[in-house]
């Protein structure tokens, strides 16, 4: 047999190897996706850092959808960025102290913990020097390498103490942002052939507005408060969600953090996951030039039930950033998302697309619930408005997922220091049921 054939000899003998009916999951009561019949995650732990509530739960048990709700160490997320409005301030950092300590801080205490996470936000030298040593375009991989060479880089990197896990939290948090400004700047160096400007990051300056500085410099005041928002909105979201679940189930081996971090780094970068950002962005630019009336429902029904039987665009069947796995009536992060971009809209003179885009939410949730012939609520989720913003701040799609990474860095090392924390931990190690029929060996002449 040729060797170069040997691949699609294999891949085509695993395809039958995978095969699993539907109906033997329901026969031995296996949760696919780690979710109930009923559409409920399978509860696995406790957690006083994040809660994520889509529904309430009737006295006979059945769940009864309701307008999504999201709290950060118990408080509801629109308490915590109604303030930061309001006041027209950054408020990042003072959410990172939150989900990290489980307090809000007082003035004194916040000045100095932005005072330290400033102080760690400049890259060792041989970090800079990966970075421009790798090779590629994926923001997301060159973050995970970079994380993983901050192990090297570390004095103490396997220590599971509290005081050192707090300590490596607040320099991972510091860094990604400066990580992927640097990454992204050589890529367009090396990529796009652009000039090489690094720029360190600046005193007195918070996340995210150093982030813009380091990347592009050019931006409004409105433009870092906007991105501020954005990195406390997508900052936490349950122990559930795939990446802080990969950051749990690693962490409770007490592998080092950086080996955990990497490992939810390359869980947020799914499609399904944090990569879903983009998917939304590519369809709204597809959308404005399939629809001829922006303004025509008739139009844009039309269109959208025709990606729904895969007929057009992507052929894929689905209208992206429509329905998410917990929230029915209301994803609480879109909804702050959508009065942000109506703001940036006005700013920037896009208010013509974002009408649009509110009129595919509204339409894509009419359409996809008759398409789905069922009577749960859905809702346009965080994905649906994040690229829109994105692209309105000029920022690029290869650091989409990047950003969000920068945001989610604070919750997924929330959620790692209470693995190691409470009492009463485990390994996570749950159960596969093997239903391969048991097979009689055959000497190797004898095949």
């Amino acid at each position: 047999m040729k060797k170069e054939y040997l691949v699609y000899k294999l891949s085509d003998e695993v395809k039958e190897a995978c095969k699993i009916p539907r109906e033997t999951f329901v026969k031995y009561g296996v949760k696919r996706g780690l979710r109930n019949e009923d559409g409920s995650g399978v509860l696995v732990g406790l957690t006083n850092i994040g809660n994520v509530i889509g529904y309430d739960r009737a006295e006979d048990g059945t769940l009864k959808p309701c307008p999504g709700r999201l709290y950060y160490r118990g408080y509801e997320l629109d308490d915590l960025v109604s303030p930061v409005l309001k006041e027209k301030r950054f408020g990042f950092e003072e959410i990172a102290y939150l989900l990290l300590s489980g307090k809000l801080p007082d003035k004194e205490e916040l000045v100095a913990f932005q005072g330290l996470l400033n102080d760690n936000m400049a890259l060792d030298h041989r970090t800079i020097v990966h970075i421009i040593d790798i090779e590629g375009s994926n923001i997301m991989n060159i973050l995970s390498r970079c994380v993983l060479e901050m192990y090297t880089l570390d004095p103490n990197p396997d220590d599971i103490s509290r005081d050192n896990l707090m300590r490596q939290s607040i320099e991972l948090i510091a860094k990604f942002p400066t990580i992927v400004a640097y990454a992204y700047n050589i890529y367009r160096h090396s990529v796009q052939g652009s000039s090489l400007h690094i720029s360190h990051p600046k005193e007195n300056m918070g996340i995210a507005e150093n982030f813009l500085y380091m990347l592009k410099h050019d931006y409004t005041d409105l433009d870092a408060r906007t991105l501020d928002l954005l990195l406390i909105i997508q900052a936490e979201h349950g122990g559930g969600n795939n990446s802080t679940f990969t950051v749990r189930v690693t962490s409770s081996t007490r592998t080092d953090t950086y080996s955990s971090i990497a490992a939810g780094i390359g869980s947020l970068k799914g499609p399904l996951h944090g990569g879903a950002n983009i998917k939304c962005i590519n369809m709204f630019h597809h959308l404005k030039e399939a629809v001829s009336n922006w303004t025509s429902v008739d139009e844009i029904d039309t269109y959208l039930n025709r990606m729904l039987h895969k007929e057009t665009y992507d052929k894929s069947g689905l209208i992206y950033g429509i329905g998410h796995a917990v929230y029915t009536m209301s994803d609480p992060r879109a909804v702050e998302l959508k009065r942000l971009a109506g703001e940036l809209a006005k700013e920037k003179g896009r208010l013509k697309e974002y009408e649009f885009l509110k009129l595919i939410e509204e339409e894509g949730v009419k359409c996809v619930t008759a398409f789905r012939k069922s009577d749960k609520p859905i809702c346009a989720n965080l994905d649906f408005y994040s690229g829109f913003i994105y692209e309105m701040l000029g920022l690029p799609q290869e650091i989409y997922t990047p950003i969000f990474a920068m945001a989610r860095i604070v919750g997924w090392t929330a959620h790692r220091i209470e693995e190691l924390n409470f009492e009463g931990r485990r390994i996570i190690r749950p159960a596969y049921k093997n239903v391969q029929i048991q097979k009689t060996y055959v000497p190797l002449d004898k095949r």
